[in-house]
């Protein structure tokens, strides 16, 4: 008997991915598992003393994807996971989309889930962490694709009493709700629930967007308990990913007691680097709020045992956050119409399977919270750093700190080649020029409007 992976492969050599995916019928479910500041270093299969042996079982069965970026911070890296585009296009990529924010999600840019709704993926769910704009209902998941939504519009809420700015921001659907319970736990119960009650037979979409283990650092009085080893936040932001990973499990296992199992496609990312010092980024170079590897170079994993993502393989081909829409789009049969505004994303299903390389492209990152911007673009192994003012702009402040790094031979980003490749440079500035024209109006700097701002009761969002 011709075993499965022989069967899969002859596919794929003699009709290519083409005809691979057209054979690959049904429609796979998808799983997108957000962590919210994860540390990449914080893992058991990376070396930790954090427990996680969910998330090692699927690194240990699916694929490692050793070279994945992120934005700084999470709003940005959000946006693009939805959207497939560079969110400088759309003036979400400086900082995040703090509480007293009129900003969100522009409503010409199209959401994966409103991207899959015509394609037969009837039930599309998101529980957790939005970001993503909430100064009008028409910014909310429900009115942005999603056919199910519980959790909270804002970062950093109480866990246990989910408020931010002293109201309950905890939500299903439209809808606020007061109910008690772990904000971890919660999401993973309805997560739970929202895959035993698809049915089989019809793809669906499930997006798990953690807001652990981002601070405030609260945990569990028996999470705690296993780690004792360890003292003050960084106690409990392991106590927090443990949590996590537990959460993770019982929605693994749902997954897996469906007839399906093998025909879901799951990934799991973190949204930007771990914070300092509670995290750990090894081997990379500094962590969240950075464009050092150590704040935009994520964990992350991906399994989908039809597809050829199986066996514990290492991906260290470049790729990143807004390669996941195009990805999805193409496991899923979806092709974009010309008219549609174009997927700065790619599809990397073939690079992440390793039969082909991931394409060469210069790779962007930007943060600019206030008066300093620092961004930074990699080319193959070459990176350029600019920290300053104006870092986008064809003739950048003068008074802006430029590094190169090599970063096959110094990947901590440790030896600064500015000096000696002045052309390496200036090439690498010219892309850096480029991208920032693609600067658009947005959300402003974090800590404007917040001076006399109050909450919403309940987090209500009325038109």
């Amino acid at each position: 008997m011709i075993s499965v992976c022989f069967r899969l492969l002859l596919v794929g050599v003699l009709a290519g991915p083409a005809f691979a995916r057209a054979a690959a019928a049904p429609r796979p479910n998808v799983v997108i598992i957000l962590a919210d500041d994860l540390g990449r270093a914080d893992l058991g299969y990376a070396g930790s003393d954090i427990r996680t042996p969910n998330l090692d079982r699927l690194a240990a069965t699916g694929v490692r994807l050793d070279r994945f970026y992120a934005c700084p911070v999470c709003s940005p890296t959000r946006a693009g996971l939805m959207t497939g585009r560079w969110p400088i296009r759309y003036g979400l990529m400086r900082t995040v989309i703090p509480p007293w924010s009129a900003f969100g999600l522009p409503a010409e840019e199209r959401t994966l889930a409103e991207w899959l709704a015509p394609a037969g993926y009837a039930r599309r769910g998101i529980f957790g962490k939005w970001h993503l704009g909430h100064a009008r209902r028409a910014m909310l998941p429900p009115q942005r694709g999603f056919t199910h939504f519980y959790g909270h519009y804002n970062g950093a809420i109480d866990y246990f009493t989910h408020a931010r700015e002293g109201e309950t921001d905890w939500h299903r659907n439209n809808e606020t709700v007061k109910e008690e319970g772990y904000a971890t736990d919660l999401l993973a119960r309805e997560a739970v629930r929202f895959v035993q009650e698809s049915p089989a037979g019809t793809p669906y979409l499930l997006y798990l967007p953690f807001n652990a283990p981002h601070s405030p650092y609260q945990a569990k009085p028996d999470d705690l308990a296993r780690y004792p080893q360890r003292q003050g936040n960084r106690r409990i932001y392991a106590a927090m990913i443990d949590a996590m990973d537990q959460a993770i499990g019982r929605v693994l296992d749902a997954i897996a007691a469906r007839p399906d199992a093998d025909n879901t496609l799951v990934l799991f990312l973190s949204d930007n680097g771990g914070h300092l010092p509670v995290a750990s980024n090894r081997p990379w170079r500094d962590g969240k709020f950075s464009v050092y590897e150590g704040g935009i170079r994520v964990a992350a994993l991906a399994r989908w045992p039809a597809g050829g993502l199986a066996g514990g393989r290492v991906c260290a081909e470049p790729m990143g956050y807004i390669d996941v829409v195009p990805t999805v789009l193409g496991v899923a049969g979806v092709t974009p119409a010309a008219s549609a505004r174009p997927l700065d994303g790619r599809d990397v299903l073939a690079a992440m399977q390793g039969r082909e390389p991931a394409p060469v492209r210069p790779w962007f990152s930007y943060f600019a919270p206030g008066d300093t911007e620092c961004a930074a673009v990699a080319l193959g192994n070459w990176k350029l750093v600019l920290t300053g003012g104006a870092v986008l702009a064809a003739t950048p402040d003068a008074a802006s700190k430029v590094e190169l790094f090599d970063l096959g031979a110094d990947p901590a980003e440790a030896r600064n080649l500015a000096a000696t490749e002045p052309d390496r440079v200036a090439e690498l500035r010219a892309l850096l020029a480029d991208f920032g024209r693609l600067q658009q109006a947005g959300v402003t700097a974090y800590a404007e409007g917040r001076r006399g701002f109050k909450a919403p009761k309940d987090w209500v969002i009325r038109e």
